[in-house]
C-alpha cells in the first residue's frame, strides 16, 4: 500500500503530461502568440504549485500544518478527483483537436468550439486542471496542498482573461453569445 500511497499520483501526472507532450505535435499553425514574459506569468505560479503538492516537507513549516488528518479517505477522494479532472482536460483537449496551444495563441483558421466538454464550460482544460490540482492537494492535507491551489487557480484565471479577450477580438459576437450562454470554469458559479 505504501508503493501506491507514493506512486499513484505521479503515475497519474506523469502519464497526463506524456499525452499532452504526444498530442502538441499535430497542431494547426500559429498567427499570433503571447509573449514570453505574459507565458511566465502563468508558468511559473504552476511549477511553484506543483513544487508545493510534490515536497517532502514545505520551505516554509507553516506550509506543512495539517488541515486534514492522514488517512487513507482523504488520499483515496484526491485521487479520484485528480483523475476526474486530468480525464476532463484530456477529453477537452481532444475535441478541441488542432485548435490547441499550450500558449494563448490564435491559429490558422482558427475555430470557435462549443460542443462536447465546450458546451459546459469555456474553459474545460483549465477547469479539469483546476479540479486535478484541489484533488492532489486534498489528497496532501495540509496547507501548501491549499496554496498549491490557489497559485494554480490565480494562474489559470489570468490565462483565462487574456484568451477571453482574444476569442472576442477573433470571434466578435459569436463569442460573446457563447460567454453567456456558457460559464467560464465552474457552470453556475464562475
Amino acid at each position: 500500500m505504501l508503493l501506491v500511497h507514493r506512486y499513484l499520483f505521479p503515475a497519474m501526472w506523469l502519464s497526463w503530461a506524456i499525452y499532452w507532450w504526444l498530442m502538441s505535435r499535430d497542431v494547426k499553425p500559429t498567427v499570433r502568440r503571447e509573449s514570453p514574459g505574459s507565458r511566465l506569468l502563468h508558468i511559473v505560479p504552476l511549477a511553484l504549485a506543483i513544487g508545493l503538492l510534490w515536497r517532502p516537507n514545505a520551505p516554509i513549516p507553516l506550509l506543512d500544518a495539517r488541515i486534514l488528518p492522514r488517512a487513507a479517505w482523504p488520499f483515496w477522494i484526491g485521487a479520484a478527483v485528480t483523475l476526474a479532472g486530468l480525464l476532463f482536460s484530456v477529453a477537452a483537449r481532444a475535441y478541441l483537436g488542432r485548435n490547441w496551444s499550450g500558449t494563448v495563441t490564435l491559429k490558422q483558421d482558427h475555430e470557435l468550439v462549443t460542443g462536447g466538454p465546450y458546451r459546459f464550460v469555456r474553459h474545460p482544460i483549465y477547469t479539469g486542471l483546476l479540479l486535478a490540482f484541489l484533488g492532489s492537494g486534498f489528497a496532501r492535507g495540509d496547507l501548501g496542498g491549499v496554496a498549491a491551489i490557489l497559485l494554480v487557480l490565480w494562474a489559470l484565471v489570468r490565462k483565462l482573461r487574456m484568451e477571453e479577450r482574444w476569442m472576442r477580438e477573433q470571434f466578435g459576437e459569436a463569442y460573446v453569445a457563447y460567454s453567456r450562454r456558457v460559464a467560464a470554469l465552474v457552470p453556475g458559479l464562475l
